[in-house]
């Protein structure tokens, strides 16, 4: 496994890292063991960094994770969750505000039964008003890294131009990783012209879902999927494409993903451990170059073609 400087922090992350959002059954339901046993292969096998959050399965998957790493020394592990996101009575809610994500801290320390979070992430910024994570919701956090309980403060989101408007208004070192997901990867690649950005400002990449969550699986994407039908089209004929060489999608993506040295980590995603020795298997394969530019001719039509959060 490669360790790479996630920005100034201070700390060297493993180029893959575990996503725990399948902890909470966020895709399908899972069994208790499967999730525990991931959670123990991800480590011994090298990954430093898992990312999870209380909105993950209303609150599933950060007792799941707490779960699993009892009984692991704490430095063989670091562990980013996110405030602000939420289920309510059975419905998705948002509170960015002081008392609440100080109040979200503690309680996802219980959870995770855990002395301090290593990284605490504004959760999907775009569903804030931006001046109250700018006013309110940073300045918290950074009152709560004063007192220990957590190291470094970061915002995430889907929408790249985000992060430049929070972080172009607010003090240098405010925010120290940002947290992006689906503009990495074979179909999108916009985080490209962010990097020289976030590097001027010190500030640490974590990426997630190499897989499009799903457009670029040989099981193919899910129903729940917000992108359109063309892009949906679009990927399952680079998946096609693979096929017809006997190769996978799914490792080319990990494998493309995880071999840029200036993206410090890539999240995956899985409650399978055997599925997560793939991921791991992938990443330290061969990356198959001529195979990559026939994926990425068959997707230039839909290529950094988005979609919106949900």
């Amino acid at each position: 496994m490669e360790y790479r400087n996630l920005g100034k922090t201070g700390i060297k992350v493993s180029s893959l890292s575990f996503g725990a959002s399948s902890l909470g059954g966020v895709f399908h339901s899972i069994r208790k063991q499967d999730g525990i046993k991931t959670v123990r292969t991800a480590i011994d096998n090298g990954i430093n960094l898992i990312d999870v959050s209380p909105y993950y399965g209303d609150l599933k998957a950060e007792i799941l994770l707490g779960e699993a790493l009892t009984g692991i020394e704490r430095d063989e592990y670091f562990v980013s969750t996110k405030v602000g996101r939420y289920w309510t009575n059975g419905e998705k809610s948002w509170d960015y505000s002081a008392d609440r994500v100080i109040k979200s801290v503690d309680e996802s320390l219980r959870r995770l039964k855990i002395e301090y979070i290593d990284f605490i992430h504004c959760h999907d910024i775009e569903f804030s008003n931006k001046q109250q994570i700018i006013d309110e919701t940073l300045p918290a956090l950074h009152g709560l890294k004063k007192t220990g309980k957590v190291r470094h403060v970061g915002i995430t989101g889907l929408p790249l131009e985000n992060f430049r408007y929070i972080i172009d208004r607010v003090d240098h070192g405010m925010v120290e990783t940002i947290l992006t997901f689906c503009h990495y990867s074979l179909n999108d690649n916009a985080l490209i012209d962010y990097l020289d950005y976030f590097e001027e400002h010190d500030i640490g990449i974590i990426n997630a879902a190499p897989l499009s969550m799903g457009l670029l699986t040989t099981r193919g994407v899910p129903e729940w999927h917000p992108a359109s039908a063309d892009i949906i089209e679009t990927c399952r004929k680079a998946v096609d494409h693979c096929l017809s060489k006997n190769k996978q999608i799914e490792q080319l993506a990990v494998k493309f993903s995880v071999d840029n040295p200036r993206i410090p980590t890539t999240l995956v995603s899985t409650a399978n451990p055997e599925n997560l020795l793939n991921n791991i298997r992938w990443a330290e394969e061969y990356l198959d170059e001529a195979l990559l530019a026939d994926v990425f001719e068959i997707l230039r039509p839909i290529q950094r073609k988005s979609w919106q959060n949900s």
